[in-house]
């Protein structure tokens, strides 16, 4: 999720025939059934690869569901519901005491990306926002990222 900020609805249903490895690249179909490519990076690539040769392989799985990459125990697609209870048991293991969601993945992604100085357009392809004003909340996270690190760093600032 984080390293492509993918929507929890496209990791349930992200499909072993998206994924283009090799080039460092997912198919993703977000909202509306809207397609678009996204980058992965070399850690996700790595991790998927690790749970396809480990983890997936031993699993049963049920028909129709052969396609897809995240399978449950029982051989089927992982539900929303799960994926939140993951993360929220994730974030008490590792003593996090912030409310961390599958969305804060994305707006992780989305935020670190602007915080680089990535083009706003390419973070807006990336997310799949029809909107570039959706994409531009994130300018105004930058700004007060900035404003605070001005406020911490500078010492004529006030």
């Amino acid at each position: 999720m984080y390293s492509c900020g993918l929507r929890v609805s496209e990791v349930v249903n992200l499909k072993l025939s998206q994924l283009y490895l090799d080039v460092g690249f997912i198919r993703v179909f977000g909202k509306g059934n809207k397609e678009r490519l996204v980058p992965i990076g070399d850690s996700a690539i790595k991790y998927i690869n690790i749970y396809r040769s480990t983890v997936r392989v031993h699993q049963p799985i049920q028909p129709g569901e052969e396609d897809i990459v995240f399978l449950n125990r029982r051989g089927k697609r992982l539900t929303r519901v799960m994926i939140f209870l993951i993360i929220k048991e994730l974030v008490k293991e590792a003593s996090i005491k912030k409310n961390i969601s599958p969305h804060t993945f994305r707006h992780s992604f989305a935020t670190h990306l602007v915080e680089g100085g990535a083009d706003l357009r390419a973070v807006q392809e990336m997310l799949g926002h029809e909107s570039i004003t959706t994409t531009e909340i994130y300018t105004h996270l930058d700004r007060e990222f900035l404003r605070k690190t001005l406020e911490k760093f500078h010492p004529g600032f006030k």
